[in-house]
């Protein structure tokens, strides 16, 4: 690996470390980076994952004081993310990528369309329950929202951080900060978990990878203290226009 391309990684990882831990779609950042330093596609999606956990763990234990009690819901939620992440790193060893990769920015646009509207979207959801005499279990320990989305990551993982965010938000009312702390840790684990696959398989080409994982760190940090002092309407929106562009990237990037 040549110096320019050294250094290239280095800042790709740091934009992409402070992207990811601020909102996500860190990916159109690294990924292309990862492909300039001369690196498969595959091997790519693999060592993009592989040099980003460290940053997103980090970045959530820097403000863990917004993470959910650690209790037995914490702990089915970590296995149900670690789970799901896993069977799509095998998954995406097992079969070519492409026929899912369509279907990105359709989930791209939804995540971002509920991002944007998740406060009045979960209120209006549980006021029609309580109105029927329910309770809907919005919360950000709720398996049946984690687990798809973790899966997805593990598989693919571009935009997985918006489609999380997506989720959590509408689980936490519209709290901003709450749901991107959980989003850090739950993409980490996800991620870390699908690396495991993908050392074990061989398919991480190193060098690169760490010199991807260390500006991501410092990135990680830096987003991590920005998102502590952003505003919360300042972020939904940069959240929301950041969605529709990275949307609008994909549905190029796949279907034309």
């Amino acid at each position: 690996m040549t110096l320019p391309t050294l250094i290239m990684l280095l800042f790709a990882g740091i934009g992409g470390g402070a992207l990811t831990s601020l909102v996500g779609g860190a990916a159109v950042i690294t990924y292309p980076a990862l492909i300039a330093a001369g690196i498969p596609p595959l091997a790519a999606t693999a060592c993009n994952m592989t040099a980003s956990f460290p940053g997103s763990f980090l970045a959530a234990i820097s403000d863990r004081k917004q993470l959910p009690p650690f209790d037995r819901k914490f702990v089915g939620m970590v296995i149900a993310s670690m789970l799901g992440a896993g069977l799509g790193g095998v998954l995406l060893l097992a079969t070519p990528p492409h026929a899912f990769a369509v279907m990105v920015p359709v989930l791209l646009g939804f995540a971002t369309i509920l991002f944007a509207f998740a406060k009045p979207v979960s209120e209006w959801l549980r006021a029609r329950a309580q109105s029927k005499g329910r309770n809907i279990n919005f919360s950000v320990t709720n398996l049946k929202m984690l687990l798809p989305v973790s899966f997805y990551g593990g598989y693919f993982g571009a935009g997985v951080s918006i489609l999380l965010l997506a989720v959590l938000t509408m689980a936490t009312n519209g709290d901003y900060r709450s749901a991107n702390v959980t989003k850090n840790l739950v993409t980490s684990l996800n991620t870390a978990t699908a690396s495991a696959i993908f050392v074990l398989h061989g398919t991480v080409a190193w060098p690169q990878t760490l010199a991807l994982m260390v500006g991501s760190i410092v990135g990680g940090q830096i987003g991590a203290a920005l998102a502590r002092i952003a505003p919360r309407e300042l972020m939904r929106i940069a959240v929301t226009v950041i969605g529709a562009l990275l949307t609008g990237y994909f549905a190029w990037l796949y279907w034309f």
